[in-house]
């Protein structure tokens, strides 16, 4: 697979970099600290998962607010449903994959089912809807 961005694991203590795509780490949670670096938790797995997806989305709504974009797409379990709703009531933006696009619909109806995401749009409507958002109208939200 290739990707014009940088794809890595992510390390502790990294500070987050635009541009790359950070992978957690098996068996650590992975989060985000309010100095927008990374920090690796070996704390008890979040529905039976370590990395959990809750975890991060948790610790990045505290650290963006409202500058940040959460998705959530296909899996089996409910990990992501809470954290995503975090961050919208954090101000930030939630966005799900249509489960009729899923390959494992678990993950967006355990979304669906808690709260009411910004977008549900289908997969191959992500992308394009990801490239139209205006990184300067985020960071705009965050400092309010």
């Amino acid at each position: 697979m290739r990707s014009a961005l940088v794809v890595k694991e992510a390390e502790d203590k990294e500070p987050l970099v635009p541009c790359t795509v950070y992978l957690a780490p098996p068996n650590y949670h992975l989060l985000v600290e309010a100095q927008r670096h990374f920090s690796l938790s070996v704390d008890d797995p979040v529905l039976f998962s370590r990395p959990a997806i809750d975890v991060l989305f948790d610790s990045a709504a505290d650290a963006f607010g409202p500058a940040l974009v959460g998705l959530l797409l296909t899996g089996a379990s409910e990990d992501g449903a809470r954290g995503l709703a975090r961050i919208q009531r954090a101000g930030g933006l939630a966005l799900v994959q249509a489960p009729s696009t899923a390959a494992v619909r678990t993950m967006p109806e355990a979304a669906l089912r808690l709260f009411s995401p910004d977008h549900v749009l289908p997969l191959d409507e992500i992308g394009p809807f990801l490239a139209r958002l205006d990184p300067r109208r985020l960071l705009q939200r965050e400092e309010r």
